[in-house]
């Protein structure tokens, strides 16, 4: 009763941050019928009938007002920035149009699990015309077209000779897209036999196999970027430079690794690589030992791709995500603050012809947002594929390090999160957080920043970075699976141990939620989202036109004994609306604004199938 009793407590602090949105809503319900959103609460659509998520009264309108802010976020990025014709976004360079293509897989999943309904159609004499779920039925599939049309748009060649983080970016995205399909596909389009109507296959499945071998070729390109003999294992950033082994790189590969393993359903197609004969031999080294011998044959060239459509399970996989994670632990990339810094150099590497000290000895302090995201995915599908809770525990202290370092400070947050100890208890308050205006790393006032925001000088990589965030944390906080996907090959949560992991999710939702009003806040007249999320916060956004104001708190990086100091604030005087400074608004930003407000909508969505 207490643990219910606390998860209200969480629920009504979210609704206060949205509290605006709230009653923008209930206005707009009482005055019109028209205009309605995707999710019309008074539309009639029953959802007790449909078995929807029950939340708390108290929290709907603000669930179904946030879903359609997620509507209205993505139907924004695909009509202004995606050319349907050359099938990409016209804008974006090819690392972040994987990532924008990620947000869009995710987002469809979301829309998918807005509603429960049964495809095709529902009319059934004892049920209604199920208009609703039409509706959002051809939202997916318009949306997920154009996901189609980015596989072939994609300049898949051009990658193939870039660096591996762009590589790794390509897997994640078409491993998205796959889970996506056999998710909508089991939801909405059961089996014939399961239904008082003859059913069929969802069309998107038909997809699959395009989308894994790109996931297969380009994880296999990447992979090559493994090396053990500069400090003794770990991912280097690019085959064309010096080695430089960086956080993000060696994230992707864990996440990559461990999604191969569970979501990677086999591929028999071998282009484009040629046959080769059976002398010629393909072996991968993992913590030094051989593993596996294929050969390249006509029969067993790629593997064989599963019957019944599920992961292969190839031990490979799982096996590099652990020796992944374990050289990325125990490499010396965080700082005090328990944050991931951008990477290591190697000490007098190429000095006279030589390796240098062979050693990750020249640390590069900067601290971006997407470098404490990534590895969290991974961290949450390594305990599905191995059981060790440590992988959790791990998760858990790193989000909680994000959020203290963008100056949040909520009581109700346990400061650590311990599945082996019975010493985790929960902290309740009855005020709101405090939110330091200091720069705690990460940003201020509770918003995660990077730290060009405030001068509007990132760059379309840093523009990127946020939604990287949000979109990782989403995925872990997954429910963890009571019984398990698959009995032998990955591993379910006991009662308590998925309970545990739930409410300490359910503590980072208001933080969430403020994020994501900020972040709302800062769209314009046409939806777009800006890339300063702060601005939104503090009621600048749009507001400093007839005048002049001070944007705060933007600091220079100086370097201090080898080590990056944030120091010397500057007071920087813009006119008109502060997101339209340097790049201003773009696709990367709308990806950001996508994955904030999904990550609000997942986090009420799953604390209300909770409280059900």
């Amino acid at each position: 009763m207490l643990f219910r009793v606390a998860r209200f407590e969480r629920l009504f602090l979210i609704l206060l941050a949205f509290s605006a949105s709230f009653f923008a809503l209930t206005e707009a319900t009482e005055s019109s019928d028209t205009g309605r959103g995707l999710l019309d609460l008074n539309s009639g659509y029953e959802t007790e009938d449909q078995h929807v998520f029950h939340p708390p009264p108290t929290i709907l309108p603000t669930i179904a007002n946030t879903l359609q802010d997620l509507h209205s976020a993505l139907s924004t990025m695909q009509d202004r920035y995606f050319g349907l014709w050359l099938g990409k976004w016209t804008t974006a360079i090819d690392w972040t149009a994987a990532v924008m293509g990620t947000h869009v897989s995710s987002t469809l999943s979301s829309l998918s699990h807005s509603l429960s309904y049964t495809m095709p159609g529902t009319f059934h004499r004892s049920r209604k015309l199920d208009v609703e779920a039409q509706m959002v039925e051809n939202e997916i599939n318009k949306y997920f077209g154009q996901i189609t049309t980015y596989y072939f748009g994609e300049d898949a060649f051009s990658i193939r000779n870039q660096a591996y983080d762009d590589m790794l970016w390509v897997v994640l995205g078409w491993l998205e897209a796959i889970r996506f399909i056999n998710s909508h596909s089991e939801r909405h389009y059961p089996m014939a036999e399961d239904i008082e109507i003859e059913g069929s296959e969802w069309h998107g499945k038909q997809f699959i196999p395009s989308f894994a071998h790109r996931s297969r070729i380009f994880y296999e390109l990447a992979e090559k970027g493994w090396d053990w003999e500069l400090c003794g294992g770990g991912m280097v950033w690019s085959p064309h430079l010096g080695p430089y082994k960086n956080a993000i790189t060696n994230q992707l590969f864990i996440s990559a690794s461990i999604g191969m393993y569970l979501y990677f359903p086999g591929d028999d197609n071998c282009s484009p690589f040629m046959k080769a004969t059976d002398e010629e031999k393909f072996e991968r080294h993992v913590d030094g030992k051989r593993l596996r011998q294929r050969n390249f044959d006509s029969q067993n060239a790629c593997g064989s791709r599963s019957k019944d459509g599920l992961s292969t399970y190839d031990p490979i996989y799982l096996a590099a995500a652990i020796n992944g994670y374990d050289w990325l632990k125990n490499s010396g990339m965080t700082n005090d603050k328990g944050l991931y810094v951008d990477g290591f150099h190697i000490h007098d590497w190429g000095k006279n012809g030589s390796i240098g000290t062979g050693k990750c000895d020249e640390r590069d302090e900067m601290v971006y947002t997407y470098n404490q995201g990534v590895i969290l995915s991974g961290l949450r599908q390594l305990w599905e594929g191995t059981g060790n809770i440590t992988y959790l525990e791990d998760g858990h202290e790193l989000v909680r390090n994000v959020i203290r370092a963008t100056g949040w400070t909520d009581t109700d947050i346990a400061p650590a999160v311990s599945f082996t100890k019975s010493s985790h208890t929960e902290r309740k308050s009855k005020q709101p957080p405090v939110l330091s205006t200091d720069w705690h790393g990460l940003g201020s006032h509770g918003i995660l920043t990077e730290l060009c925001d405030p001068s509007g000088s990132c760059d379309q990589n840093g523009q990127t970075f946020k939604g990287i965030f949000f979109h990782h944390l989403v995925l872990f906080c997954e429910p963890l699976p009571r019984s398990p996907v698959s009995p032998g090959k990955t591993h379910a949560a006991s009662r308590e141990i998925a309970k545990l992991h739930q409410q300490s999710c359910d503590e980072y939702a208001a933080w969430v939620a403020h994020n994501a009003e900020a972040a709302l806040n800062t769209r314009d007249r046409e939806g777009r989202f800006g890339m300063w999320w702060s601005a939104g916060a503090r009621g600048w956004e749009g507001s400093v036109a007839q005048g002049q104001d001070l944007v705060p708190e933007q600091r220079e990086r100086e370097e201090e004994d080898g080590r990056g100091t944030l120091v010397q604030e500057k007071h920087v005087i813009v006119q008109g609306d502060v997101n339209d400074r340097g790049r201003g608004r773009t696709v990367e930003t709308q990806g950001g604004g996508i994955a904030v407000v999904k990550a609000l909508w997942e986090f009420l969505r799953r604390m209300g199938e909770a409280e059900a």
